[in-house]
């Protein structure tokens, strides 16, 4: 130990033994803030060769204790307690009960050290921070009216919280009570750092339990606000992902406190997330595909639709796949890579139905009568309820067919679902036959004439087919 100061023999040993008492009792136990490089901590850029190692409280006031950087010819250049410090230590010594707590222990607790701590330091660690921990406890039965009187004034549906004081809270209030024991009661430095060193872990572990806490809680605040599966999974795992990196954050707070410094740990980190992204790259894609979906809204549970080839009703969307039953009722997991890749024909979005249809009439029907079939279907589409307006629908005669006459029906009907499209379409199909039959117009079906020839032996000759546009087209003439 290095002093600045003039006084020599008996005095300077004397006042070094001062200063070790009043470090050794006052001195914030804050020792991993101190810096080892031989130019000091620098925290003065405009006074590199003046260092302040911490503050003591005294009854008027606090003492700095400061270091000072002297050269000292062949000795080089030493840091030297400054002498400001050291006149002030002899009235800090004075404050200082040195026998605070030695004079009601037995010399068996005391005098034993384990790794520099006096053993009934251990034993108070040992019981303290379980009995500390329940105490706290009381402070929930305490609370628990209060709290309970408020929540159903602020939601009279719903059950009180149980939990009044979590964990993370209790750990909380305890570091906090073993702080000020700390500036409480005068224990020597070594195991002033030790308890400072636990509840810096109890800080650090109660912070990353709150926090952790908080995500639970905005977790079920939106599930509660969004009904919608998929969203509760995509939540879930933003939350998880949160979870990681909150802990994460604790652990490289706790490599710091304790002066090891995690960027090599990061680094490696980063290296060994690139190979497992490249090794899960197809999960990776499903996941990144379900978020896709989840976000576009380009599927939903309930859907109706048709991927690729599968058809069927959307049962839920997972993060990494979604399940379709299929109309045979079982299910298909289509992964969400594959999805957000493929069209999607949506069913279920559909505003209105689309009701195309085809009526052949047989070649015997008169133009007439056909005429009469076309504008009667028309005004009576036209005229129907579920049927979407008269400017969309369109009754044609379109062509002559190989073996009909046929009638094009293009409308769209207003329904609510395919179950209600399918009754609509069956009365409009049977009120169309109806309309056909009224006017004596016969459905025409697919039919083929089969001409037989003989010769006079009576021997029976490749036959002839004829359809029957082909009759109609014969007895018209030659055109």
């Amino acid at each position: 130990m290095y002093l600045n100061t003039t006084l020599r023999d008996r005095a300077a040993v004397e006042l070094a033994f001062k200063l070790f008492v009043v470090l050794d009792r006052r001195l914030p136990p804050r020792l991993n803030e101190l810096s080892d490089q031989p130019e000091g901590k620098l925290a003065n850029p405009l006074q590199p060769d003046r260092d302040v190692v911490g503050s003591i409280t005294v009854g008027d006031g606090t003492i700095d204790i400061v270091l000072e950087r002297v050269n000292r010819g062949a000795l080089g250049s030493v840091w030297l307690f400054s002498r400001k410090t050291l006149d002030e230590i002899p009235d800090a010594y004075a404050e200082i009960d040195r026998v605070v707590l030695d004079r009601f222990l037995p010399s068996f607790l005391t005098a034993p050290r384990i790794a520099g701590i006096r053993l009934f330091q251990w034993l108070a660690l040992a019981l303290l921070l379980p009995l500390g921990y329940r105490l706290t406890a009381l402070l929930g039965a305490v609370l628990r009216p209060l709290v309970a009187m408020w929540w159903r004034w602020r939601n009279p549906s719903d059950a009180a919280i149980s939990n009044v004081v979590p964990g993370s809270v209790r750990l909380l209030l305890l570091a906090i009570g073993i702080r000020w024991l700390l500036y409480t009661v005068e224990l020597p430095l070594p195991e002033r750092q030790f308890w400072w060193t636990i509840t810096a872990m109890l800080l650090i572990i109660a912070m990353t339990w709150t926090m952790v806490l908080v995500n639970g809680s905005i977790e079920r605040y939106v599930n509660r606000r969004v009904s919608r599966s998929e969203v509760g999974a995509m939540v879930h795992l933003i939350r998880r992902m949160a979870d990681g990196l909150i802990v994460a954050a604790g652990v490289i707070v706790t490599l710091r406190y304790f002066g090891v410094d995690p960027t090599a740990a990061l680094a490696g980190l980063g290296i060994g997330g690139i190979a497992v992204a490249l090794s899960a790259q197809k999960t990776l894609e499903n996941v990144i595909g379900g978020l896709s979906i989840i976000f576009d809204k380009a599927v939903r549970v309930g859907d109706a639709l048709k991927v690729g080839e599968t058809l069927g009703t959307v049962d839920s969307i997972g993060l990494r796949s979604t399940r379709i039953r299929t109309l045979d009722r079982t299910i298909v997991s289509v992964p969400n890579g594959q999805i957000a890749n493929v069209s999607i024909e949506t069913f279920s979005l559909r505003d209105k139905f689309w009701f195309h249809h085809f009526v052949g009439l047989r070649y015997e029907t008169t133009s007439s009568q056909l005429r009469t079939v076309v504008d009667e279907t028309r005004s009576y589409l036209a005229a129907h309820p579920m049927v979407d307006g008269a400017d969309t629908i369109r009754v044609r005669f379109l062509r002559f067919g190989p073996f009909s006459l046929d009638i094009e029906i293009f409308a769209y009907v207003l329904a609510a679902d395919w179950n209600q499209f399918l009754e609509t379409q069956q009365e409009l199909l049977l009120d169309v036959m109806g309309i056909v039959e009224r006017n004596g117009a016969v459905m025409a079906l697919p039919s083929q004439t089969l001409h037989l020839h003989s010769t006079e032996s009576g021997q029976i000759v490749e036959p002839t087919v004829v359809t029957q546009r082909e009759r109609v087209s014969a007895a018209a003439g030659p055109q």
